[in-house]
């Protein structure tokens, strides 16, 4: 998977299109990227601006590290979970 381009990058990019002076396919083309990938982040711009419905990129993020975080506490109760089967199976008489 290629690495991403920076924000500020991005933000640049966006902006450029907006103002409309060049045709899209030319700003993908002098930026170097594709005009797909410029429509995908012209339309995550009007998302994050509110001209378009849809998931922020902020509740994006917020949702990923909530996953990863929810995945990391369901580890540690199993971990636990274990431990207290190992530990109560010496304290409870046959």
């Amino acid at each position: 998977m290629p690495k991403p381009f920076p924000l500020e990058f991005r933000r640049d990019v966006v902006a450029v299109a907006r103002k409309g002076d060049v045709p899209l396919t030319q700003v993908a083309k002098d930026f170097g990227i594709s005009a797909s990938c410029l429509h995908r982040w012209l339309n995550l711009a009007d998302v994050d601006d509110g001209l378009r419905p849809g998931v922020s990129s902020e509740e994006t993020r917020e949702v990923r590290e909530l996953k990863k975080r929810n995945r990391l506490l369901e580890q540690e109760v199993e971990v636990l979970r274990r431990a207290t089967a190992y530990f109560a199976k010496d304290v409870l008489p046959k």
